[in-house]
């Protein structure tokens, strides 16, 4: 090809020395913005949005739409800033359950004090009206102790009315993965929701703590009748992808149908990013 025809005969008339001083001085330039933004952040710059997610599978289709990416990493969690539609945002990914969230939670709005804080990601459907892949922005919030929460940012539900499969509701928060169809269904009769997570209700505590504007917005990973595999609670359980492949792999050495679980699991999940992060691309652009 042209391209490397020209690049190979650059490298033959170009001083070795000569072409590690520019690569160099590339990464160094590369590294120093990087640090500023990552200090400029730390600092306090304000952003439009801080979406918190649980985990990085479910904030990775909304990744890769974000302009001049920085992440800061720290405290157990990452953050992640860009822009996206215009729109500076960062996204929080704190991994699973209502403590985690939490800690993220406070570290998002104390460092980049977002006008708006979403909590967002995957959670499973307890009603047979949502499907794999619908959208849920929840109009309450409930948990398993009794909590209750209402969602001051109200959403016109005349205005997703052409959206298919999109739904406004109570959204539960659980300790625990809800995994059975069964138990899906008694928590849906018996808190009034369409849908069940891990971390949206502690994370809209500290947003009504901080007097901070918040929505809950989540994608269904597994419908009601989806029975999710044993191993998937240890899974969610590890702080960081070493972990978690351990952990997998030793649940593949036990129970060996559990590696077709898993690419099932994650293909459902690809998709589901996928569709969560369009949606939360189109609500950002109209802030």
């Amino acid at each position: 090809m042209p391209f490397r025809y020209l690049l190979r005969n650059w490298l033959r008339t170009t001083a070795r020395r000569k072409v590690a001083e520019q690569v160099s001085e590339a990464v160094r330039r590369q590294r120093v913005a990087a640090e500023e933004r990552a200090e400029a952040g730390a600092q306090g710059e304000q952003c439009h949005a801080g979406i918190v997610f649980a985990l990085g599978i479910e904030s990775g289709g909304l990744e890769v739409r974000l302009e001049e990416l920085v992440t800061v990493r720290g405290h157990g969690f990452s953050v992640r800033e860009g822009l996206l539609k215009g729109r500076r945002v960062a996204l929080a990914v704190s991994g699973a359950g209502r403590c985690n969230a939490e800690r993220a939670a406070q570290a998002l709005i104390d460092g980049h004090r977002p006008e708006l804080v979403i909590s967002a990601g995957f959670a499973g459907g307890l009603v047979d009206e949502l499907s794999r892949g619908d959208i849920l922005m929840a109009d309450r919030l409930s948990d398993t102790s009794g909590g209750r929460l209402a969602i001051e940012v109200k959403v016109d539900a005349a205005s997703l009315a052409d959206l298919p499969g999109v739904h406004i509701g109570r959204l539960l928060t659980a300790d625990r993965v809800i995994r059975r169809p069964q138990q899906k269904r008694a928590l849906g009769r018996e808190h009034s929701a369409l849908a069940v997570d891990m971390e949206t209700f502690a994370v809209a505590e500290v947003c009504r703590r901080r007097k901070v504007h918040f929505l809950a917005v989540r994608v269904i990973n597994d419908a009601v009748d989806d029975e999710l595999p044993p191993d998937v609670e240890k899974l969610l359980a590890q702080k960081n992808v070493p972990r978690r492949l351990g952990a997998a792999l030793g649940s593949i050495w036990r129970r060996p149908g559990s590696l077709k679980d898993f690419y099932r699991l994650r293909e459902n999940a690809l998709l589901a990013s996928e569709r969560l992060a369009k949606f939360i691309a189109g609500m950002v652009e109209q802030l």
